[in-house]
């Protein structure tokens, strides 16, 4: 599986993160969910950006990409 890639985050003054994906806003974080996220951040910032954001493969993509209706037509 991939991992996860273009996310950064800053920490501004009032404690709020904010955590960007490709430069757009995914997420931001305040109190307790804040100080949680920079703590799971610090062993790998992409991949805890991803899941807080919910940006990250599920593990169903190859399953789907087989469906009826995601193939395309003949």
């Amino acid at each position: 599986m991939g991992r996860a890639q273009g996310f950064e985050h800053t920490t501004r003054r009032d404690g709020e993160v904010v955590i960007t994906h490709h430069g757009r806003v995914a997420a931001v974080l305040r109190g307790r969910r804040a100080e949680r996220f920079l703590d799971e951040a610090e062993e790998d910032p992409q991949g805890a950006m991803a899941r807080w954001t919910g940006n990250y493969k599920h593990g169903n993509e190859r399953i789907a990409k087989d469906h009826p209706r995601n193939r395309a037509p003949h």
